[in-house]
């Protein structure tokens, strides 16, 4: 709730200017989570958990982008950020799996007809391939006809979850379940053979070292999408839940580091010691993985008519755009204290100056 923002709609202002399509996605997916589990309610003066992750849904409903790619939503959504040029599989499938779930939990189809056209948008495209290989993303500049090649575990996890849920809102039909079925064998990938093909790994940069400070956390959002995926298509059962089991059991051996009393958890779950990696999303992705081995044991997301409590707003986050909203934050009126801020900082950068001056002259 910290970070719900004065508009409600997960963009807070201490995170705004540099947050993407893709990040405010993610903070919807809890509150959608928190729907379909039916955590109580925020209090009365706050939006619903279902109201916040419609207002997200509304806002880049709004941002899809036809200037390029025929479509498609940007990477970001401030043309000041790097990516702004870019339209990545994680932006367009977020918004993908968003829309399915919300027409999952709400019955309206309108939901469900913007997953379909993301879907239909992201096949013109070479982002995905008839093997369901899911690319990282493609420039606008090239009208998307490039793509990156690389493959990370939570592309196709999201739109794993996202095909799942349409399978089970459309009550099992042949085109989303072939469409499930083909998004799980695109999964393989990041179950090499060479550790048994159970084993999961984040190809493109475990086996090299290279993985940055946000990769290590792909795979928790693989193996709890995968989990989610055995309750609304359970006939994927049989196929994930050996997965998840040898993968658990690979990350609990890593979870004996050091550090902490020997339960820091490494990143290389085919390896039996701890590979002296530490990080917040090594500890996610094991923590992900092993709590994904009881999803038998908890009760399947619930749905409007089917248990759920959490009552929505339609028109959520469909107040003035953002952006121009943000114009008016850089073009405030310059008050006394910005004033007397940077007469202070002058005042220190030329001191500086005069200072460096001084001892370079002293010197020669």
């Amino acid at each position: 709730m910290a970070q719900i923002s004065e508009d409600k709609d997960f963009m807070p202002r201490n995170q705004t200017k540099t947050e993407g399509n893709d990040d405010q996605a993610f903070w919807a997916f809890a509150a959608m989570s928190a729907a379909e589990l039916n955590f109580p309610d925020p209090p009365p003066d706050q939006p619903s958990w279902l109201a916040l992750a419609q207002a997200v849904f509304n806002e880049q409903a709004r941002r899809w982008d036809t200037t390029a790619c025929g479509g498609g939503l940007r990477w970001q959504i401030f043309q000041w950020n790097k990516g702004y040029e870019y339209k990545n599989s994680i932006s367009n499938g977020c918004f993908f799996q968003l829309a399915a779930r919300l027409a999952r939990y709400t019955g309206n189809k309108t939901y469900a007809d913007w997953a379909d056209k993301t879907w239909d948008w992201m096949e013109t495209t070479p982002l995905i391939t008839d093997q369901y290989n899911i690319y990282d993303g493609a420039d606008m500049k090239n009208n998307c006809s490039l793509p990156d090649q690389i493959q990370w575990t939570y592309n196709v996890g999201t739109f794993l979850m996202g095909a799942a849920n349409l399978y089970n809102y459309t009550n099992g039909s042949q085109k989303w379940r072939t469409h499930t079925e083909g998004l799980l064998k695109g999964t393989q990938l990041f179950f090499p053979a060479q550790l048994g093909g159970n084993i999961m790994q984040e190809v493109a940069c475990e086996p090299q070292g290279s993985c940055n400070n946000d990769q290590p956390s792909f795979k928790a959002f693989l193996s709890r999408w995968m989990a989610a995926t055995t309750q609304i298509a359970p006939f994927t059962a049989n196929t994930i839940m050996p997965k998840l089991r040898a993968s658990a059991q690979g990350a609990a051996k890593q979870c004996s580091g050091a550090p902490n009393g020997g339960t820091t958890c490494g990143r290389t779950w085919n390896t039996a010691t701890w590979d002296g990696r530490i990080g917040i999303g090594e500890q996610m992705s094991a923590l992900s993985v092993i709590q994904s081995n009881l999803i038998s044991k908890v009760a399947a997301p619930v749905t409007a008519d089917k248990g759920g409590t959490s009552k929505g707003n339609p028109s959520a986050g469909t107040g003035p755009a953002r952006t121009v909203e943000f114009d008016a934050v850089l073009t405030r009126q310059v008050t006394m204290a910005d004033k007397a801020g940077a007469g202070i900082l002058t005042a220190l950068v030329l001191g500086g100056l005069l200072g460096s001056t001084w001892w370079i002259s002293i010197g020669s």
